[in-house]
């Protein structure tokens, strides 16, 4: 207690109880304030930490007048999160479509300094003018907005069409409150807005760079010339430009953009459009900073808007009067290991301007080569965005492998400038038509530029069988579109359509359908109304008896073809969808599959490879969807010791020998059986490949086309568990760590060698493997050794590797595939399980709750009864929110019936191949 006072200040009872009143209110009114400074969505930055300089006022636009505001005009600004009405248009994934975006002022000043690259948190400052329509009568104004803290909300208007002498009036905004749920950030006005008239919205804004990652904006520390040194970048596709600044991101939303960045001298910064101009800027401290401002972009979507600010140098290029510039670290610049990428850059714009007779509408590219940067490559207009190890052709590379790889990459990107940047789908759920005609293209230009290099041609693998929903609850559900299926499907389709349509009709048709909604949005079936102009049922390719048919088309008239009715002949056989040309699966009846099993046992090679592995890929898609009995498939495995293609046998192994199958350690009965069946077939062709390997390295090289593709694509598989008893691999701990310390070993082959070798190696081993990752300067080595290192067969050192990655695991990488890679490992999913639920909470500070999807797939993995579904919920009760909860119990549930079904459909595996191993 404090000490006694000798003086004081005497007053009456009355008094006395008169204070006591106003101070207990008054402690009230502290209590909470106090919580609902607790509860705020964001905190407010400082003077100090945001420093605002005279002429940052937002300012209305150019030539108007301004109606002098009031301080009753002010807004409450970041209002508790606990207060919201019941429900409304905030709970809901889409914008409401009260308001259209015409147009962006944006300003943007991230704090990044190369004097001071020691900070622990790089902040940024912003502000944006938003020219709207207002299409519906409204008081109430939606944006998205995450993780923004804002310093200034003003709406004014209306405005007027005509601004010389025009005076604007300011709009009440009475509250502005956050829906973090679906990312929104809500403004409460006095007054409705008129529908048919235009608004400026003004917000004034901070936020955090973020250090690790590639969403919104992001930094990357790296090396160049000897010195530590760091760059800004943006990533905004698919929902990440509400990350940088309030907006209405969604693709259909389209605007245009003037875009302002504030950047220390010593940096050069880049966005969509060519620099328009330069000043300088003097904080509160007095430093100074460099404003580059640039022309404005053409109507796109926000998820398009791109910037850099780094101090690379480029090289250049000029393409048919536009300039092409590529920017990376210096040395890098310097050793020229940019000038491949930069060579064929132009070429491709070219061939596909030429292709589509659509010119490329911006006057320049950027091309940036980062660091490190998660998603590979970024099509932004104007401003594309690579991991430098998708540009970079160092001598040591694999010139025709590293050539072929850097055309391809650069290729997709370039073809998204028309399907994607030109054309923006209307919503996510059509994004195939964006990644399915850039992989489709890739391909095309691959092949043009290197006809010689083989393509994993998307017809090998048409896996992607049905349309992703657009019925999204939450957003992070849209990232999850961006996988291989959504890539597959639409090359896919465009491969079919570009053999049966004829290659000029499919051309005329895609150019109909970019000139039609140029600067637009589009959905599927505006694709298939332009398609149809030329035709549209289904076209039948197929040979019968190892004779190739006249080509019939299937529609609503011609559901039977007695051409291809079978005879009871042993001869007697159809294959459909000769070389593939088709987007569709094809079941036989059980006659059908019976007489092509015979001609595999007996000829295989009188049916095309691509057919033969076409087979196999259906018949194994359609078990597990119930179409046909899983033995109807596995009985086409039985000639596979004839087969020399690698490609089949990747078909079959990786319907065999996938991690759910043999990983698990409950399957001890497949175990032994599958591989005795597998090794007795697979010998051949093992020693085949192995002897040219050891024999004639330098070949890889010079016979790209015939070896090394197909022993890269053999390699690919998960065969493990195979490799480790033939002569070729490693079987001593001794051997094991000369091999790992001496890194000996062929690059083709390092991925399998690495892991069967820690699998049986000693900690040691795995030790040396670790110190590799911890000091590794490129992302795909640091992978590489990550899938090596989840080999290990001891549980403790699994445990001790997840430990490192919540822990000591340099923050550089994207280093939350750890995890997933031991889940995914042999014995590493339990290991997984009763880590994450030892580390729930340590792992998601880490990580944050974005990854929950993947927490689930790797907690679900190991469940297949209803106690172990309600032990995992009861432990997700006590960590979750309930609207996770529910979801949660909604995927376990789903991952234990999974479990269930491929539980019985391996006991089924197991006894075809007791009768027949």
């Amino acid at each position: 207690m404090s000490p006694p006072f000798s003086s004081g200040v005497y007053v009456s009872r009355g008094v006395a109880l008169l204070l006591a009143g106003l101070t207990a209110v008054l402690l009230l009114v502290l209590v909470a304030l106090a919580a609902l400074y607790g509860s705020c969505a964001h905190v407010q930055p400082s003077e100090q930490d945001s420093p605002r300089v005279k002429d940052t006022v937002l300012s209305p636009p150019g030539g108007q007048e301004w109606a002098q505001p009031t301080p009753a005009l002010e807004a409450t600004v970041g209002t508790s999160q606990d207060w919201r009405p019941p429900s409304g248009p905030w709970d809901h994934l889409r914008l409401p479509p009260w308001l259209v975006p015409l147009h962006y002022d944006l300003e943007l000043w991230p704090r990044l300094r190369p004097d001071n690259l020691s900070t622990p948190s790089l902040t940024f400052t912003g502000r944006v003018n938003i020219t709207v329509l207002c299409t519906v009568a409204t008081s109430r104004l939606l944006l998205h907005s995450f993780l923004l803290s804002y310093k200034q909300v003003e709406v004014w208007g209306p405005l007027a069409r005509d601004t010389r002498n025009a005076t604007v009036g300011r709009v009440l905004v009475e509250k502005v409150w956050f829906a973090q749920d679906m990312q929104y950030v809500v403004l409460d006005l006095g007054q409705s807005l008129e529908p048919g008239s235009s608004y400026e919205l003004n917000l004034d804004f901070s936020g955090q760079v973020l250090e690790v990652g590639s969403e919104g904006l992001f930094l990357n520390l790296y090396t160049d010339e000897d010195e530590l040194r760091a760059l800004i970048a943006t990533q905004m596709e698919p929902t990440f430009a509400r990350h940088v600044f309030p907006c209405f991101d969604e693709p259909a939303l389209k605007a245009t953009f003037n875009i302002t960045i504030i950047h220390h001298p010593g940096y050069v910064a880049l966005s969509n459009m060519p620099q328009l101009g330069q000043s300088e800027r003097i904080d509160v401290n007095g430093s100074r900073w460099t404003v580059t401002t640039f022309c404005t972009t053409p109507r796109m979507p926000t998820y398009l808007v791109a910037l850099a600010v780094c101090d690379f140098d480029h090289i250049s290029r000029t393409e048919r009067g536009k300039e092409i510039r590529i920017w990376a670290r210096k040395d890098d610049i310097a050793n020229g290991y940019l000038d491949f990428a930069a060579n064929i850059t132009g070429p491709i714009f070219s061939f596909l301007e030429d292709l589509f007779n659509v010119s490329y509408p911006l006057p320049k590219t950027d091309i940036i080569a980062l660091p490190a940067f998660v998603n590979g490559a970024m099509e932004n207009w104007g401003l594309m965005v690579f991991d430098e190890s998708s540009l970079l052709l160092e001598p040591e590379d694999e010139l025709t492998v590293k050539r072929a790889m850097i055309l391809s990459i650069v290729s997709h990107e370039v073809g998204h400038q028309w399907f994607g940047n030109l054309v923006t789908t209307s919503w996510w759920n059509d994004i195939w038509l964006n990644e399915g005609f850039a992989s489709y293209f890739e391909v095309g230009l691959t092949n043009y530029f290197y006809p010689k290099v083989p393509t994993e041609d998307h017809a090998l693998e048409p896996r992607a069988v049905s349309t992703p929903g657009g019925n999204f609850t939450e957003t992070r559900e849209i990232s999850r579109l961006f996988d291989i299926y959504t890539y597959k499907k639409g090359a896919c389709m465009a491969w079919m359509l570009a053999s049966f349509l004829s290659q000029h009709l499919f051309i005329n048709a895609l150019k109909s359908y970019l000139e039609t909604f140029s600067y637009s949005n589009a959905e599927q079936d505006d694709l298939w109304r332009h398609i149809q102009m030329a035709t549209w049922i289904v076209p039948i390719f197929w040979m019968k008896n190892g004779i190739t048919q006249p080509l019939v088309w299937l529609d609503k008239s011609s559901m039977m073809f007695p051409g291809m009715k079978l005879s009871d002949s042993d001869s007697d056989w159809v294959i459909l969808n000769l070389n593939v040309t088709g987007y569709y699966r094809v079941n036989y009846d059980e006659l059908g599959w019976k007489k092509l099993n015979q001609q595999l046992e007996k000829d295989p090679k009188a049916i095309p490879v691509i057919n033969r592995l076409l087979l196999l890929s259906d018949a194994f898609t359609l078990s597990k969807h119930n179409y046909i009995e899983i033995e109807t498939a596995l009985d086409l495995t039985k000639y596979i010791a004839e087969e020399d293609e690698i490609l089949v046998w990747f078909e079959v192994l990786v319907n065999l020998i996938n991690r759910e199958v043999i990983y698990d350690v409950k399957n001890y009965a497949l175990y032994p059986l599958l591989k005795k069946y597998l090794l007795k077939r697979l010998n051949s062709i093992w020693n085949t490949y192995s002897a040219i390997i050891r024999e004639n390295v330098a070949s890889l090289q010079d016979n790209y086309l015939s070896l090394n593709f197909h022993w890269k694509s053999f390699l690919k598989l998960p065969v493990g568990w195979v490799l480790k008893t033939v002569s070729s691999c490693p079987e001593s701990s001794s051997e094991n760590g000369w091999l790992i310390q001496k890194h000996v070993i062929l690059p083709q082959i390092e991925k399998v060698v690495l892991c069967n070798a820690i699998a049986v190696g000693s900690d040691k081993d795995w030790d040396f493997l670790f110190n590799l990752y911890i000091n590794a300067t490129e992302e795909e080595d640091g992978l590489h050794l990550v899938h090596a290192m989840s080999c290990s067969k001891d549980p403790w050192i699994l445990n001790r590797f997840m430990e490192y990655a919540i822990t000591v695991v340099p923050s550089h990488f994207n280093d939350t595939n750890i995890i997933e890679a031991v889940a995914a490992s042999e014995v590493g999913r339990y290991v997984a399980k009763d880590f994450l639920m030892d580390n729930w909470v340590a792992v998601t500070e880490r990580y944050g709750t974005q990854w929950l999807d993947a927490l689930l797939r790797i907690l679900g993995r190991t469940v297949s009864t209803d106690q172990q579904v309600t032990e995992l919920q009861r432990f997700l009760a006590t960590v979750l929110e309930e609207h996770q909860r529910i979801v949660a119990q909604a995927k376990l549930q789903a991952m234990k019936t999974e479990n269930l079904k491929n539980k019985k459909r391996i006991a089924r595996v197991v006894e075809w191949l007791r009768k027949n191993t």
